[in-house]
Order: structure tokens, then C-alpha cells, then sequence
């Protein structure tokens, strides 16, 4: 009996071994594009939901990866309204307006919702540089995307 358990945990250690790179190989071809929904500027959550397209999403090799800013969170990208890190994210000493501008320049897309622009009196030489100002062919053409994900913070 122990030569067959034996035999039988070889078997599962040699198929394990054999069809990990193969699973990997197929997670890396499967990843998938986010569209992150942001409707806060409350800077805590702001923070965190940019960190996390930033760092996990972007970072991790998905793409096309975007932030939505609407109702309240059009004021996160504002140059001139100051901003307050919290937690493990303030050690960096990085403003919400650093953190979106980093984001975009590793090739991460902010998009602006224009009504809500509007509604707050915003326009777009009010944000910073690499915003971009929602049209609906763009914000439709990710949000409906099969290979894009939609997370709401």
C-alpha cells in the first residue's frame, strides 16, 4: 500500500510540475483591461482605488487600464484644490493630483466626465496635464469592452 501511495504522489507532484508554466503561461495571455469608476473625493478611498489601478492593475501587465472620474471625484484632479494621503500611501509624501499624474504617465488613462465637470464649474485647464475629458464613444467604448473589468470605488 505505501509503494502505491507513493507512485500515486509522484503522479500528482510530476502533472502539478508539468501544468503550472502552462497555466501561467495562459493567465499572462488572459489578462484583462480595468475601468475603475470613481465617484469620491474623499482622498482615503481616492487614494486607494488610484493605487490600486496604479499599482496592481497597471503594474501587473493589464491594460488598457483607466480611472472615471465623476460626480464628486472630478475634484481630484483639480491642480489648484490641495490633497491629504492617508495611510501607508502618505510615506511616498504624494499628493492625489501626483498619484493620478504618475498613473498616467506609466500609460494609465484618467477620464473626466464632462457633465460632472460642468456641474462642479471645472473645466479642463482646471486639471492636471494628461486628463482627459470624457466623450461617451470613449467612457462606452471601455465600459462595454468584454475584455475590460469595471471595479467601482
Amino acid at each position: 500500500m505505501r509503494h502505491f501511495i507513493k507512485i500515486l504522489l509522484a503522479a500528482v507532484f510530476l502533472a502539478a510540475a508539468t501544468l503550472a508554466p502552462v497555466h501561467t503561461a495562459h493567465a499572462e495571455a488572459d489578462k484583462t483591461g480595468l475601468f475603475v469608476n470613481l465617484t469620491t473625493d474623499d482622498t482615503w478611498a481616492a487614494a486607494k482605488a488610484i493605487s490600486f489601478a496604479h499599482q496592481k492593475a497597471l503594474k501587473g501587465g493589464h491594460e488598457p487600464v483607466a480611472i472615471w472620474l465623476n460626480v464628486r471625484a472630478v475634484y481630484l484632479a483639480d491642480k489648484k484644490r490641495p490633497s491629504h494621503v492617508h495611510g501607508l500611501m502618505a510615506a511616498d509624501g504624494k499628493s492625489i493630483q501626483d498619484m493620478l499624474a504618475d498613473f498616467i504617465a506609466d500609460g494609465g488613462q484618467v477620464i473626466m466626465c464632462g457633465a460632472c465637470s460642468k456641474a462642479a464649474g471645472l473645466t479642463k485647464e482646471d486639471y492636471i496635464d494628461g486628463v482627459v475629458m470624457g466623450k461617451w464613444p470613449l467612457v462606452e467604448g471601455l465600459l462595454f469592452d468584454p475584455n475590460v473589468k469595471t471595479l467601482s470605488w
